[in-house]
């Protein structure tokens, strides 16, 4: 993971972030998702700040743990299709352009630190990324977990390769191919899901973990992360998948789908 400088990377808490917000106290790293009123929708330039945090996480070693939280009431409800579309505001960012592609399904590994995310909302599509690369995901209960994809003319490529590598093959095949919505506690029984909690209980089991976390050895929580990553190496895989999802999003199916989902009406399938 070497996506930027390293001296600017020292300085990250003087960074200007426009989609994120990070804060490193006691240990541990918590960055916030903050494009609330865009339901924390993801697109190249917030992973890009993701990156930027990443790196930061991973080189200092005085953070022992990642927090991944998200500002209102949907986690992330995926890629920002309007971005996909070339429609992105003007923004204030200090963090530079990376310096070679960043695929978010491969960060959360890549970063050699435990990562819990805190899922008090709504999860859509690309946002499971976010709890598929989590070593803990501590949920509310009733939050709804969604893949429609398919209904807007694509498919969860990545999510799908990521999916994989925790729940039972049939069970995320069938959740790309048919776009429902996933019960919470069928996504704790699949693994995608390790703790279901109350509202006002979210913090307290989060600072257990933590607890838990900060009280073993870093170095050896280190290495053996570092040593999962490399024996489940994906890195050409998720370079595929995003070409894949390219070419899902350039076909005709795949404008339809776009088209009709910013038009608020029902998409027009050709199968081309």
């Amino acid at each position: 993971m070497d996506f930027f400088d390293n001296t600017l990377i020292k300085n990250a808490l003087d960074q200007q972030f426009a989609f994120i917000k990070l804060k490193v106290e006691d240990h541990v790293m918590t960055l916030t998702l903050d494009r609330a009123e865009k339901k924390n929708a993801i697109h190249p330039h917030m992973v890009n700040e993701i990156a930027f945090a990443m790196q930061f996480a991973k080189q200092t070693s005085d953070i022992r743990v990642v927090v991944i939280d998200a500002q209102g009431d949907v986690f992330c409800a995926g890629a920002d299709l309007k971005a996909f579309m070339g429609m992105l505001g003007e923004f204030d960012s200090s963090i530079p352009k990376a310096k070679t592609e960043v695929l978010i399904g491969e960060l959360f590994n890549k970063v050699h630190k435990p990562v819990i995310a805190k899922v008090a909302g709504k999860v859509m599509a690309g946002g499971f990324l976010f709890l598929a690369g989590a070593n803990y995901v501590v949920c509310n209960e009733g939050v709804t977990l969604g893949l429609p994809e398919v209904k807007r003319g694509l498919f969860p490529f990545q999510v799908m390769a990521a999916l994989l590598e925790i729940m039972p093959k049939r069970v995320v095949v069938d959740w790309c191919i048919r776009g429902y919505n996933l019960d919470v506690d069928d996504a704790k029984k699949y693994g995608l899901v390790t703790h279901i909690v109350q509202p006002e209980t979210m913090h307290t089991t989060v600072d257990k973990l933590l607890d838990d976390i900060k009280a073993n050895s870093p170095t050896a929580i280190k290495l053996g992360l570092e040593a999962l990553d490399t024996i489940n190496e994906q890195a050409s895989r998720h370079q595929y998948l995003m070409e894949m999802l390219q070419k899902t999003v350039g076909s005709k199916d795949g404008q339809e789908g776009l088209l009709a989902f910013r038009e608020k009406r029902t998409p027009i399938w050709t199968g081309e």
